[in-house]
C-alpha cells in the first residue's frame, strides 16, 4: 500500500460559498493508494502515523488539484504559425499546423499544466485526419502520454459530420471557390475520412479499452451545432444516455454562430439541441459566450454545466461571457485554457486571475463580480463536474482522490504581504507558476521541485524539436499554400452574414426536429 502525509503551513480544502472556503493551519492529509484517508492538522495525523513519509515542509499552501476543463493541443497555435483572429477566420489558419508527434506534442502541454498545479486536463480532440484504425491510434497516443506522465485526463474526439471549415456545406464550399482551388481544398477535405458511424465506434472502442482506469476517463464531444447534422447529434445524445457518458460541446462561441442557430432552426442553439434531450448535468457547453437570458435560465433548471474559456475568448474576438449572471442563477461552471492561455501557455493560476480580474463589471456590491472561492471552485470541483469524475475530485476530503499540490507561501508574501490578507486572496493574486513545489495525481507525486518524477522533460522537448526540424512535406506546403489562398474567399463568405436579410433559412420549420 502506498502511502503518505502531505503537510502545509495552511490547506485550503474546499470552497462553502463564491466567498467561503475551508482552511485548515498546519492542515495536513493523509492518502493511500490515492485515496484521502485522513484530513487533520499536521501535529494530530503525524502523532496518530509516526512511521508514515512525509511531503512538503510545513512552508507551502496545499490546494486541491485544478482541472482544465477544455483543452486541444500541445504545442500552441502561434508556435504553429497560426495567429490570434477572429474565430471564422482562425479556422483557415489552424491549416498550416504541422504534422505532429501526438504523444510529444501531448507531453508538451501536459508539463506545462501540470507546473500550474494542473493534475486533470479534459482533452477535446479534434481534426486529426486519417481513417478509423489511425485515428484511433493517435487518440491512444495522446492517452498514453497523459498516463505516461502521471495526470488524469478525460479523453474525447470531437465529432464533425458537416460545415467542416465555414458555416457551410464542404460541397458548396467547395463549388464556391476558383477552379485552381477547387482541387486542394477537395483534397483537405478528403483527408478527415471519420464519418458519424465511425465516430461512434471510436467513442465505443476507447470507452472499452480506458474507461476503467483511474486516471483515464473518455466521454463525448458533438464539436458544435454548425459541425454536427440532426442524426450526429440524436447519436451522441443516445451514447450519452447508454453510457452515462459526459458531453463537451463548444456552443455560440461568436455572434456568428448565434446567427447560425437562428438560421438553422429558428431559435437559439440551445433550443436546437434540447430537442435532443442533449441539456442535463451530462452536458458542457464550452464558451456560451453568446447564450441569452432564456438559455441561462434553461441551462440552470436542467442542470447544464459551463466551461468558461475567457482567455481564448478574448484572444479570438469571441466576446465577453456573461459568467456572473452563471454564476447568479446557480450554474455549475468550469475553467478551461483551450489552446493556451492569455500568455501562450497553459497557467492555471494566471488564468483564474484573468477570471478574476476580467468580470468586475462596475457597481458596489462585491457579490455581482467573481471572489476567490468562486474561481477556486470553477478551477477544482467545476471542472471536475463536468467529466466523468465528477464529485471524486476537486476537494480535499475523506475519500475524495489525492490530487493536490504544494504552493510556496514565502514566494507569494515576501518581501512582505499584510498579515489581515486572507490565505486564499493571496494566493489567487500573487502566486506564480515557478512558486508551485509539489504536485501529487492520484496519490503519487508526478512534479517536485521543477522536475517531473515519471518522464523526462527536457528528452522530450529535445525529441519534439527535432522532429520538427525536418523540412516541411509536400502536404505541409499544400495546406500552407491553400490557408493563404483562402482567406479572402473566408472573408467573402462572412461579409454581411450578420445581416438575416440577406439569407434564407437552412431549413423550413416543416423539416425541424
Amino acid at each position: 500500500m502506498a502511502v503518505s502525509l502531505v503537510r502545509s503551513r495552511a490547506m485550503i480544502t474546499k470552497t462553502l460559498s463564491a466567498t467561503e472556503w475551508e482552511e485548515i493551519p498546519d492542515g495536513a492529509v493523509l492518502q493511500e493508494d490515492g485515496i484521502i484517508t485522513a484530513v487533520g492538522t499536521y501535529s494530530d495525523l503525524h502523532a496518530k502515523h509516526p512511521s508514515v513519509p512525509v511531503i512538503g515542509t510545513g512552508k507551502e499552501i496545499l490546494l486541491p488539484g485544478f482541472v482544465n476543463g477544455h483543452h486541444h493541443v500541445g504545442l500552441t497555435p502561434v508556435q504553429l504559425g497560426s495567429p490570434d483572429m477572429p474565430l471564422e477566420l482562425w479556422f483557415v489558419t489552424r491549416m498550416v499546423s504541422r504534422n505532429l508527434n501526438l504523444y510529444l506534442d501531448t507531453l508538451y502541454s501536459a508539463f506545462e499544466m501540470i507546473a500550474s498545479g494542473i493534475t486533470t486536463v479534459q482533452h477535446i480532440h479534434g481534426w486529426m485526419p486519417g481513417t478509423m484504425p489511425e485515428v484511433e491510434k493517435l487518440s491512444n497516443d495522446v492517452i498514453r502520454a497523459y498516463e505516461d506522465i502521471g495526470m488524469r485526463v478525460s479523453y474525447c474526439f470531437a465529432l464533425r459530420d458537416q460545415n467542416r471549415l465555414v458555416y457551410q456545406a464542404d460541397q458548396d464550399f467547395v463549388a464556391s471557390l476558383p477552379a485552381e482551388l477547387k482541387g486542394p481544398m477537395s483534397r483537405w477535405f478528403e483527408r478527415f475520412q471519420m464519418g458519424l458511424e465511425a465516430s461512434c465506434d471510436l467513442f465505443r472502442n476507447l470507452h472499452a479499452s480506458h474507461n476503467a482506469k483511474k486516471r483515464v476517463k473518455v466521454q463525448l464531444a458533438p464539436a458544435n451545432l454548425h459541425w454536427c447534422s440532426d442524426a450526429a447529434l440524436a447519436a451522441l445524445a443516445d451514447l450519452s444516455r447508454t453510457y452515462d457518458a459526459p458531453m463537451h460541446m463548444h456552443l455560440v462561441e461568436t455572434a456568428y454562430q448565434k446567427e447560425y442557430a437562428k438560421r438553422r432552426g429558428g431559435g437559439t442553439a440551445l433550443d436546437y439541441i434540447e430537442r435532443f434531450g442533449m441539456l442535463g448535468p451530462n452536458l458542457t457547453l464550452g464558451h456560451g459566450v453568446w447564450l441569452n437570458e432564456s438559455d441561462i435560465e434553461k441551462a440552470a433548471a436542467s442542470g447544464t454545466c459551463i466551461c468558461h474559456n475567457c482567455s481564448s475568448n478574448f484572444r479570438l474576438r469571441s466576446g465577453v461571457a456573461a459568467l456572473n449572471r452563471f454564476e447568479a442563477v446557480g450554474i455549475n461552471t468550469a475553467i478551461g485554457l483551450d489552446e493556451a492561455g492569455i500568455n501562450d501557455d497553459r497557467d492555471m493560476l494566471q488564468e483564474m486571475r484573468l477570471v478574476l480580474r476580467a468580470h468586475r463589471v462596475p457597481g458596489m456590491e462585491e457579490k455581482d463580480v467573481p471572489a476567490m472561492a468562486q474561481v477556486l471552485r470553477m478551477a477544482t470541483v467545476g471542472g471536475s463536474r463536468t467529466t466523468p469524475y465528477r464529485e471524486t475530485l476537486g476537494t480535499l476530503e475523506v475519500g475524495k482522490g489525492a490530487d493536490l499540490s504544494l504552493i510556496d507561501w514565502h514566494s507569494v508574501s515576501y518581501p512582505y504581504l499584510d498579515e489581515l490578507t486572507p490565505t486564499l486572496d493571496a494566493v489567487i493574486q500573487r502566486a506564480k507558476a515557478s512558486a508551485v513545489t509539489t504536485v501529487m495525481c492520484d496519490g503519487e507525486v508526478i512534479y517536485q521541485d521543477g522536475k517531473f518524477a515519471k518522464v523526462d522533460r527536457d528528452g522530450a522537448l529535445k525529441a519534439l524539436h527535432d522532429d520538427l526540424a525536418k523540412a516541411l512535406s509536400d502536404d505541409e506546403v499544400e495546406r500552407r499554400k491553400l490557408s493563404k489562398a483562402l482567406l479572402p474567399h473566408a472573408r467573402r463568405f462572412y461579409s454581411g452574414y450578420m445581416d438575416p436579410a440577406q439569407h434564407e433559412p437552412f431549413y423550413r420549420p416543416s423539416s425541424r426536429v
